[in-house]
């Protein structure tokens, strides 16, 4: 059961999924205040076994959603690569990352790699430093707080930019439990 926590307090978790590296960002968000709570990586690069890796992942967001409590989850959405088999382990990686969240009842956004780096940069194509530094800037972090791995300010910037889509009105879909509700409260938009 999850502790209660102020109402103008939020508690978002961040997913880069990866079999390799995972990195997990968290924020906490007061009022219009978006701030770090901690960021870092699930290193699976020592295990050969895949399924495994996905069991790590899957115990490790679960032990992450047990600590932290997160309200809502923010992960990234698997791009289209040249590489099936690349697509298919992250597709793996990011399920078993949704299930865990599910398990735990933290209603989950879906964003793709494009999305998360305009909203945090405004260029779509940014690269990882990039990305890395704006967050630093927006959350006023120190050099030291900077992980190594960019897997991790990738979780984050997800998770930053769920924060940026969650301050705007207009963008009423994700906060829907499923399409049967959406299309219950937009019936006026459906068309036959």
């Amino acid at each position: 059961m999850k502790q209660q926590k102020p109402q103008s307090e939020k508690i978002i978790l961040g997913i880069d999924p990866g079999t390799n590296i995972m990195g997990y960002g968290v924020l906490r968000i007061k009022g219009n205040k978006a701030e770090l709570v901690v960021m870092g990586v699930v290193d699976m690069r020592k295990e050969n076994d895949t399924y495994l890796k996905l069991g790590k992942i899957f115990d490790r967001v679960t032990g992450i959603i047990r600590e932290f409590l997160p309200d809502e989850m923010a992960i990234e959405a698997p791009f289209f690569g040249k590489n099936i088999q690349s697509m298919l382990k992250l597709g793996r990686a990011q399920g078993v990352a949704i299930a865990a969240a599910i398990r735990s009842d933290v209603p989950i956004h879906e964003y793709a790699p494009l999305k998360i780096k305009m909203a945090i940069t405004g260029n779509g194509a940014a690269p990882k430093e990039q990305v890395a530094a704006m967050l630093q800037r927006l959350l006023h972090l120190r050099d030291d707080q900077m992980p190594h791995f960019m897997d991790a300010t990738d979780a984050l910037a997800a998770a930053y930019c769920h924060f940026l889509q969650m301050s705007r009105p207009e963008n009423d879909a994700p906060h829907m439990k499923s399409w049967k509700e959406f299309v219950k409260k937009n019936s006026s938009r459906i068309t036959k």
